[in-house]
């Protein structure tokens, strides 16, 4: 087996193994704090991270105030003080080894105040950070200003091309990698370019070979390739690596460890992940940030599947096409295609007797506590992306103009209830990668024996 080699990152040696950023209470100090003592490079989420308070203990934030932009605010400051603190852990877990990463989702509203704010407070604490979920252009210039090098994700050459050509050609001696995310198989949201199809996976050989060329024209040949998502066991990556099309390269591990001991995700929600098949984790559109992403299949999911299926056109004006009336709350009437009848009897059958009007001028079917929990969550909605299809927030304009969309959902509380075990893992998103199948399989985590991070990286070095 060819072994992967030691690389030079942001003025150390280190083993190029990378801890997934993997948001809300999943990566956080403590893991990687642990990638990092193992002279690897740990990364922790920016996303609503905990807090550490004056006698060491961790809390999740408290939003008190009442208007949007205010708890927007209080969120968004108590994001850095978060981020702060996942940044001490890590540090003084990983004494003085590897490297510590943060992960910033691009599209979090805020997300350059937040980068800017937490590197003047966490000084020599990140090297790096990791940034995705839409175009990171500012990315480059953010992190130089402070002498911390930055990764953007990216799943094309062309992203990548466009990132050079718009900043990041002047911040060259920054940047530590470029990170390869397979949109097919990587947890979350996931970065499809215009010409990918979500039905037809491409292999990732030809996407890496094209990014080493990116780079190469840019003078970029010395920056190493991240290969991420669909990661499990060097093994199954023996062509990339000492492969001069494909030149440096490192891997990120995003979904196997979250079955290791320092993992924060809940027992009920490790033990899931346990008995998946392949078929149970799907890519869907249904996350308020407007990307595809991929989570597993449970009765959260499913309800937003049936919502999305039983979706019809409609009229507030009787046609010959929409001839046929029906009368839900507040006496109004809509008339529907005679052949969708069959579908809305259907979903009155089920009690969904509230109909929501989607941006796209069709009728969805909810019950009525579905409906009143979905417009207690728009009314308590804090801002947390730039624009969320959702609850129609914008950080640019205060409303994006359209509908709330309740084919989607309030991912801000949906992360935090599951991250902190405070709500059902059937009842919330759980973002997966694709090959989490695995699990059942893998001697390592037999019988839900959960290995430490150390004792799965040693594993991942042996290409198990």
């Amino acid at each position: 087996m060819k072994e992967l080699k030691l690389l030079d990152l942001c003025g150390k040696t280190v083993f190029p193994l990378f801890e997934g950023g993997r948001g809300v209470n999943v990566s956080n100090g403590h893991t990687a704090g642990a990638w990092a003592k193992e002279n690897c490079i740990g990364t922790f989420s920016a996303v609503f991270p905990d807090i550490r308070n004056k006698n060491g203990d961790l809390q999740q934030e408290t939003i008190t105030a009442t208007s949007r932009i205010d708890r927007h605010n209080q969120m968004m400051e108590q994001a850095v003080e978060g981020c702060v603190s996942q940044a001490q852990i890590a540090h003084e877990i990983s004494g003085g080894n590897g490297l510590i990463n943060m992960n910033v989702l691009w599209e979090l509203a805020d997300s350059q105040y937040l980068i800017k704010n937490v590197l003047e407070r966490a000084k020599g604490l990140i090297n790096g950070v990791v940034s995705g979920a839409g175009l990171p252009i500012k990315l480059a210039e953010l992190t130089s200003q402070f002498k911390v090098f930055y990764y953007p994700i990216v799943s094309s050459g062309r992203a990548l091309q466009i990132l050079i050509k718009r900043g990041y050609d002047k911040y060259k001696e920054y940047m530590g990698g470029v990170i390869y995310e397979d949109p097919w198989f990587a947890g979350g949201h996931c970065g499809f370019s215009n010409t990918d199809e979500v039905s037809k996976p491409r292999s990732p050989y030809e996407k890496v070979v094209e990014l080493r060329k990116v780079l190469r024209a840019n003078g970029l040949d010395n920056v190493p390739i991240i290969i991420a998502g669909g990661v499990w066991s060097l093994e199954d990556w023996q062509d990339y690596i000492d492969n001069p099309e494909i030149g440096k390269v490192g891997f990120q591990f995003g979904t196997r460890p979250m079955l290791t001991k320092e993992s924060p995700i809940s027992q009920a929600w490790k033990k899931l992940m346990l008995h998946l098949n392949l078929d149970d984790v799907v890519i869907q559109d249904f996350s308020p940030t407007g990307f595809l992403s991929s989570a597993i299949k449970n009765s959260f999911l499913m309800k937003l599947f049936e919502r999305k299926n039983s979706e019809i056109p409609f009229s507030k004006e009787q046609t010959e096409e929409f001839s046929e009336p029906i009368v839900y709350s507040k006496n109004t009437t809509y008339y529907i295609r005679k052949e969708d009848l069959p579908v809305a009897d259907e979903q009155a059958k089920k009690g969904k007797t509230c109909l929501s009007i989607t941006p796209d001028n069709t009728l969805i079917f909810l019950t009525k506590d579905e409906k009143a929990q979905d417009m207690e969550d728009i009314r308590d909605c804090c801002g947390c992306l730039s624009a969320c299809k959702f609850s129609s927030w914008s950080s640019h304009t205060g409303t994006t103009g359209k509908r709330p969309d309740l084919r989607s959902f309030c991912i801000r509380k949906s992360l935090i209830e599951i991250g902190h075990q405070n709500g059902n893992i059937l009842d919330n998103i759980l973002f997966s990668g694709k090959n989490a199948f695995k699990f059942k399989t893998d001697p390592l985590f037999n019988r839900g024996n959960w290995p430490s991070i150390k004792e799965l990286i040693e594993t991942i070095k042996s290409g198990k």
